[in-house]
């Protein structure tokens, strides 16, 4: 059974842009998976923030969990997702994210 079906995950863009920069326009973003083990546990809530370093190509280069409620239940799931994320070509920077979990079982 998909988990995913019952999940819905919100994703909430925080105006945190680094030094001075502009915020950076997503072109692609994929959601994180609601993770089963999660499921399992009876852990239907949480949010993960993380912070994303961008390339000028506008890909990720790596991805830092910044807070995390709970802890270490939705990383993996997060970062495999902000992995995938792409943004419009531009200068080098670092921004984060807020995402929040939520599965409606």
């Amino acid at each position: 059974m998909s988990f995913l079906r019952s999940a819905t995950v919100f994703v909430a863009t925080l105006m945190l842009a680094m030094a001075a920069h502009a915020v950076p326009k997503v072109i692609k973003k994929v959601p994180p998976e609601f993770p089963a083990e999660a499921s399992k546990k009876g852990i239907s809530t949480g949010s993960v923030k993380a912070k994303l370093n961008i390339e000028a190509d506008g890909k990720v280069s790596s991805v830092e969990i910044v807070e995390a409620e709970p802890k270490r239940v939705f990383d993996r799931a997060v970062i495999a997702a902000l992995m995938e994320w792409k943004f419009e070509p531009g200068e080098k920077t670092s921004h984060e994210v807020k995402l929040v979990f939520k599965n409606e079982d």
